[in-house]
């Protein structure tokens, strides 16, 4: 029985609501997956970005100091080249362009018991991340950097000078 006043659709129209519906809704759902991956993304390579800053300053510290005999200044330059080498031929071969380093160094404490200052190095690393899923690389790019995020680490070390006396 056909009530009156209701159209009646023919059977053939009536699966087109759901394609309706899916159409909507579906790009806001990969939308959705899409920023959680690229967030995923961007935290592993925001560990590994921290994690390359502190391997360097590790080394720098350790190349910093003063050769043996040498007094109690630092040798930033020699660090800094080391620190360099190590970055593009170990740490990011393949995206070495995309990895800048700039390292200082700067005077704490005056240490009693070695009768000198002692200086720390600060390591900065900067990298251009390269994000991966469409839509969400948009929406979660730096600003001015189409597609790419830029992460920085900083870390703060003491340099080590070993007391040759």
């Amino acid at each position: 029985m056909i009530m009156p006043g209701r159209a009646r659709l023919p059977r053939r129209f009536a699966g087109g609501q759901v394609v309706v519906e899916m159409l909507l809704i579906l790009p806001v759902f990969f939308l959705m997956l899409f920023c959680i991956m690229e967030m995923g993304n961007i935290a592993f390579q925001t560990i590994l970005v921290n994690h390359c800053a502190y391997e360097l300053a590790r080394i720098g510290s350790l190349v910093a100091g003063p050769q043996q005999g040498g007094g109690s200044t630092s040798n930033i330059g020699t660090a800094r080249t080391q620190m360099q080498a190590v970055l593009t031929s170990q740490m990011f071969k393949t995206t070495a362009g995309m990895a800048t380093l700039s390292a200082t160094s700067e005077t704490t404490l005056y240490d009693p018991q070695s009768q000198h200052m002692n200086e720390d190095i600060i390591v900065t690393l900067t990298y251009k991340a390269r994000l991966l899923f469409p839509g969400s690389s948009y929406l979660l790019a730096s600003k001015n950097m189409n597609g790419y995020r830029k992460i920085t680490a900083q870390v703060r070390m003491p340099i080590e000078k070993p007391d040759f006396q």
